[in-house]
């Protein structure tokens, strides 16, 4: 089909689908006129936000940035009172945070720096 004829089906005039042509191409095209020219070939416009990892790598990693703050403070405080504990212990504890973070309140991994 030829623009001109894609643009008598959307009711406009061929100089006008040129322009829409444009605005797609420049990434300004609305999601209204996607929606015509869609209707107009007797299509489906679907619109979709496609995450480039997966949601539980997300809030795995997440969650263990925001442990290890934590646990980062904690631990500066337990050395200057002479009270630090062992590498082994401290991984524990992180995972043990994380799993918090997960599963306990999972909407404070959002939260703002």
């Amino acid at each position: 089909m030829t623009s001109a004829q894609l643009a008598v089906r959307i009711g406009i005039r061929q100089p006008s689908f040129a322009e829409l042509e444009k605005s797609e191409a420049d990434k300004r095209i609305t999601l209204a006129s996607l929606e015509r020219v869609a209707k107009a070939l007797d299509c489906q416009l679907v619109y979709a936000l496609v995450p480039n990892r997966s949601l539980s790598d997300q809030l795995a990693e997440r969650a263990e940035d925001i442990a290890e703050e934590q646990l980062a403070a904690v631990d500066q405080t337990m050395k200057l009172e002479k009270q630090s504990v062992t590498n082994t212990r401290q991984r524990d504890a992180l995972k043990q945070r994380i799993i918090l973070g997960l599963f306990d309140k999972p909407s404070r991994l959002w939260r703002l720096p």
